[in-house]
């Protein structure tokens, strides 16, 4: 690490930087000025396709490659030529445009007839919202979505390694009727994978129709131009979903709907995360000891589960940012105000917090395994739990009263096998049912818990 990591303010950019470096190319203000750049391009290439347009002569293959190669070849000097114009005019898209404007004066022959077609009846968020809708495409499905997708593996894989363990649940925190380690785990594989389809679903929006959304200075320039069809092929050229109607500015509601999805998928991993941590307090999981690691500084017996705590601490991050984007991105008074522009720029943070998160799950569950013998220690003296499909059965045969029957036996009291089998053999039902009672046990009245584990998909 060296002193830039040592000096950044944000764990995110420091301790952690390593678990976000993927990010760093699309979040970063080098990033956000090179994705902006590409949008400028291209819609200068739109432009140079539309026949009606003759002051700007269609792009020949080497003036194409040329600004496909501005965008290609984009480094950090460029960047910074870019922020020392802004310190001039104040304004970040207005540099980029300048910056474009003399990149193409220098490599164009005949320049002339193409710069004035640069931002040409563009307001910055037509070029904003398009860069931040790609940036975020690509963070959700080179990034995110795999990250879910080993998440989901690990999690399926620890479900199927455990679906015949038999274990004691707990409801209210007391001893319940006996499920799978394995289907308790795939109820949380379950639920995540609900949050990966709809994310795969969410559409993503972009738009490109001028100051307040209505092509005003398209049309002053080019009355006969059906400019609101242009906007939907430059829009979908991009795989993007287009959005007819806006005011100055793509009003994020999409944005709200990934946040919503990404912190459901987060809120059931702290559930995860919790619960794991607790069944490692039970004893239920050890943890790998790793001969180099220290758990505490004082206590030499200490392995902490470290790695779920700090993935519930930075998932909780990441929410609570994404809770304040998803309530404040959809609201802009009038045409727009600038208090969106500030949020949007922590979308790498919301990413970040995210991401730091999801390597510490997946490396924590490599560093657990099942204690066997705990569990089943747990569970195999709750002969009280019988009484739940002892009940059942005689309910089934008319037996009155057979809950309350079942309560007066079993609540606060100590009971053994001998005990259940004492109660079953004075039960008025068939012998062949008392035997079938008998069978149970606590390890092995489990429903079909072992089978719903295999029927995952």
């Amino acid at each position: 690490m060296n002193n830039f990591f040592l000096s950044a303010i944000s764990p995110i950019d420091g301790r952690y930087h390593q678990n976000t470096l993927m990010l760093k190319n699309i979040f970063s203000e080098y990033g956000f000025l090179k994705f902006r750049l590409k949008i400028e391009i291209r819609w200068l290439q739109k432009l140079s396709m539309i026949e009606d347009i003759i002051e700007l002569p269609r792009f020949d293959n080497h003036v194409n490659k040329i600004l496909n190669d501005i965008i290609k070849n984009f480094n950090y000097e460029d960047a910074l030529e870019i922020k020392n114009i802004e310190k001039t005019t104040q304004h970040d898209v207005k540099a980029i445009e300048y910056f474009l404007k003399k990149k193409i004066s220098f490599k164009i022959r005949n320049y002339e007839s193409i710069v004035n077609f640069i931002h040409f009846a563009c307001t910055s968020d037509d070029i904003n919202n398009l860069a931040y809708a790609c940036m975020i495409k690509k963070t959700i499905f080179e990034i995110l979505i795999p990250y879910w997708k080993k998440i989901l593996s690990s999690i399926k894989s620890l479900a199927y390694d455990c679906k015949n363990i038999s274990m004691l649940s707990r409801t209210h925190g007391q001893p319940a009727t006996p499920s799978t380690l394995g289907k308790i785990i795939s109820n949380f594989y379950y639920r995540l994978k609900r949050q990966l389809l709809q994310l795969n679903n969410i559409t993503i929006l972009g738009k490109i129709n001028g100051a307040t959304g209505g092509y005003n200075a398209h049309i002053a320039a080019y009355q006969n131009i059906d400019w609101h069809k242009i906007s939907q092929n430059f829009v979908t050229s991009l795989n993007l979903q287009w959005n007819p109607y806006t005011t100055q500015i793509e009003p994020h509601d999409y944005i709200s709907e990934i946040f919503s999805c990404i912190i459901r998928f987060n809120t059931i991993l702290i559930n995860f995360n919790q619960d794991i941590w607790g069944y490692i307090t039970l004893n239920y999981f050890n943890q790998k000891v790793i001969e180099s690691e220290i758990g505490s500084s004082t206590m030499p017996h200490k392995i902490n589960p470290i790695h779920f705590e700090k993935s519930e601490g930075n998932l909780g991050l990441s929410n609570a940012i994404m809770n304040h984007m998803i309530l404040k991105l959809p609201i802009s008074r009038w045409q727009r105000d600038l208090s969106d522009s500030t949020i949007l720029r922590n979308m790498g943070v919301v990413f970040g917090y995210s991401c730091v998160a999801y390597d510490s799950i997946l490396l924590g569950l490599k560093k657990i395994d099942v204690n066997y013998k705990n569990i089943k220690k747990d569970l195999c003296d709750k002969w009280q739990l019988l009484a739940e499909p002892i009940q059942t059965v005689m309910r089934r045969f008319g037996i009155p009263d057979s809950y309350e029957k079942l309560k007066k036996l079993t609540r606060q009291q100590i009971i053994t096998r001998d005990h259940i089998y004492q109660y079953i053999n004075q039960l008025n039902i068939p012998e062949f049912e008392k035997e079938k009672l008998k069978k149970i046990n606590p390890n092995n009245y489990i429903g079909y818990s072992s089978t719903l584990v295999e029927k995952l998909y």
